[in-house]
């Protein structure tokens, strides 16, 4: 159902102002979040593309006793490349996609607090990317683990990979924080009139709760980096134990932005689960309150639980009993969303669509990952647990049978909104049921290699292990997750070409986004709605009935209409002024590759990359906000 439009004059008079500018020039100097959401989706995406491919090779190397498809070597930097990508290069930019895209649509705002600030995220973004993959091609990859325990990384690394792991970092550590700033000030400031905190969407929520995870979490392996960065490049003791040095103040400082990281990838998901489930089953979220506390205690409690990664360190005791404690306490929200979800669910009146199908098949990978992480709340069992194949099991059934399912029920539901077009459905559940397949093949036996003792980062085993069967299983599944991706590019491409084009609400959704044009329009609202009650733009499409369902509302036709905030002068005539473009937040990102190659080859190299970032900013200071 379509919101009733604007007068045809009034809307001529809004869209008369120039547009933001066509082809490279106007994506290389878009500040519309709209644009950079999508900017940040496909580059994400791209690296998807990329960790998956070193994924495969991992699985080849695995997939029989002796194998040399790489070497020791070669192995030990694709495994770190491969989850460096995964988490930092992958889950977080894909939410960041889906933050930017949807958040000033879902709130009534026609951009983010900081365009500017947004844009120079997504920049900063691609070129820790970049300088992270330039390692490959100057002098061998990083290839002391993604999480590069100290010891590692000051033995048996000696090469430049890590110190392009660490400069890497650093830089998306930046984009990080400037986004999560301007998430937080747009979701806190720039909430349309009656949208209170509690008739909030529960994406917008968990954006916040995410927002803050992140603000908070960034600095803290922002110092482990520069520690290490000091140890590796300058000659400091921090973790060198000959010196006096401690490497396990490394693992305090990283599980301490890793634990709430983990959150910071899966809270994303959970919100857009929540908001999937009640349009295809026709139900309000069950229990949206509980949905809301449970992601903000997850937030606070998150913090309380990263020595569960370190049982097997040996800190006594009486810290192993505390971790344990908050290891299980943190379960307790999280079974919270999931019962929630399935009260969503139960006796709504269920559309099995593509969205609804991950979002039901995050629910169920998301419990069995849950389930497993359980068990390293126990000391005794995660001892036998710990760097064994079952806690690879684990993180990939929350991270991809959670994140990764979650994103792409939000990719196929609010591909429409994007695009204006249909995924096709057929395809969409082709790719549903081979991912699901896949995956499962994938993981599930990981569980029983990590039982059997089969130990992670290894490269080659013996055949006398037992290991070769699960492991050929586990090769399998990976290429039939292959194949599934391969599914969802072609149904991307063949619908973005001959899609079914529809309407505002092809759904029949609940929130305001859907009241708008498909794709909207660059400044979103032609006037900014007045926020009534939670799920406003349902409530407007439908009454209550006698017998407690929901019925049309077209004879109320007064109902369907969003309210209106009146920002027009005494003619009438419409004023919307956007940030114009600018090319200043890319010159202030690409400063900082080249202060991490000077750092790494030629101190000249990075005085320059300063001051190119400087006069950046200096010019992004200068440039008016708006063209008059």
């Amino acid at each position: 159902m379509a919101v009733t439009a604007l007068p045809r004059t009034r809307q001529l008079a809004i869209l008369s102002r120039p547009q933001t500018k066509s082809g490279l020039i106007g994506w290389l100097t878009t500040v519309d979040h709209k644009r950079i959401g999508i900017l940040y989706g496909v580059t994400a995406f791209v690296f998807l593309l990329i960790g998956g491919i070193e994924a495969l090779l991992i699985r080849l190397q695995l997939a029989r006793p002796g194998a040399s498809v790489l070497s020791a070597e070669v192995y030990n930097q694709i495994f770190t490349m491969h989850g460096t990508t995964m988490v930092f290069l992958v889950v977080m930019p894909l939410s960041s996609a889906f933050f930017n895209y949807l958040i000033p649509l879902m709130i009534g705002a026609r951009d983010v607090a900081f365009p500017r600030l947004n844009a120079f995220s997504y920049w900063v973004f691609l070129m820790g990317g970049l300088v992270l993959y330039a390692s490959f091609f100057l002098g061998g990859a990083p290839d002391g683990g993604w999480f590069a325990y100290a010891n590692l990384t000051s033995h048996f690394s000696p090469g430049l990979g890590m110190d392009f792991w660490i400069l890497g970092l650093q830089i998306l550590g930046i984009a990080s924080i400037a986004s999560s700033v301007n998430f937080i000030v747009t979701i806190v400031n720039l909430r349309a009139p009656g949208m209170t905190l509690m008739r909030m969407p529960a994406f917008v929520w968990m954006t916040l709760v995410v927002s803050f995870l992140t603000l908070f979490a960034m600095p803290v392996i922002a110092v482990a980096l520069f520690m290490l960065m000091f140890d590796r490049m300058f000659g400091a003791n921090f973790f060198n134990v000959a010196a006096g040095g401690d490497p396990v103040l490394w693992q305090h400082l990283f599980w301490l932005f890793g634990h709430p990281e983990v959150y910071i990838l899966i809270l994303p998901a959970m919100g857009i689960v929540s908001e999937v489930l009640p349009t295809f089953s026709k139900k309000p979220l069950f229990g949206y309150p509980f949905v809301v506390f449970s992601g903000i205690a997850i937030g606070f409690i998150g913090w309380g639980v990263w020595v569960h990664h370190m049982f097997a360190v040996g800190l006594g005791p009486v810290a192993v009993t505390a971790f344990s404690l908050s290891t299980m306490l943190i379960a307790v929200p999280t079974g919270v969303k999931i019962f929630n979800w399935l009260g969503t669910v139960w006796g709504g009146k269920l559309r099995l669509a593509t969205p609804m199908l991950f979002a039901l098949g995050f629910i169920g990978m998301f419990v069995i990952g849950g389930l497993s992480g359980v068990t390293h709340s126990l000391a005794a069992a995660d001892l036998q647990q710990t760097d064994t194949y079952y806690v690879v099991a684990h993180f990939h059934y929350v991270l991809f049978g959670g994140a990764i399912f979650g994103i792409f029920a939000g990719v196929y539901y609010w591909f429409p909104k994007v695009t204006g077009k249909l995924l096709n459905e057929r395809l969409g559940k082709i790719h549903f049921w081979t991912q699901l397949l896949g995956f499962n093949l994938a993981f599930f036996p990981m569980h029983f290699l990590g039982l059997q003792g089969m130990p992670r980062r290894i490269y080659t085993y013996s055949a006398e292990m037992g290991w070769n069967l699960w492991n050929m299983v586990s090769t399998i599944g990976a290429f039939i997750i292959a194949v599934a991706i391969s599914v969802f590019i072609v149904n991307v491409v063949w619908s973005l070409k001959r899609g079914e084009r529809v309407g505002n609400d092809p759904w029949d959704g609940r929130t305001i986004e859907w009241a708008i044009p498909s794709p909207p329009p660059e400044h979103n609202f032609d006037e900014i709605p007045v926020i009534q009650t939670r799920d406003d733009f349902f409530c407007r499409k439908y009454r209550p009935s006698d017998s407690g369902t929901w019925i049309p509302a077209e004879d109320y036709e007064e109902t369907r209409k969003l309210g209106l905030a009146k920002d027009s002068d005494h003619n009438g005539e419409k004023h919307i002024h956007m940030p114009s473009p600018s090319f200043w937040p890319l010159v202030s990102a690409v400063g900082l590759p080249l202060v991490a190659f000077g750092l790494l080859y030629w101190i000249p190299i990075a005085v320059v990359g300063g001051l190119v970032t400087v006069v950046g900013l200096y010019g992004w200071a200068l440039e008016p906000a708006t063209e008059t």
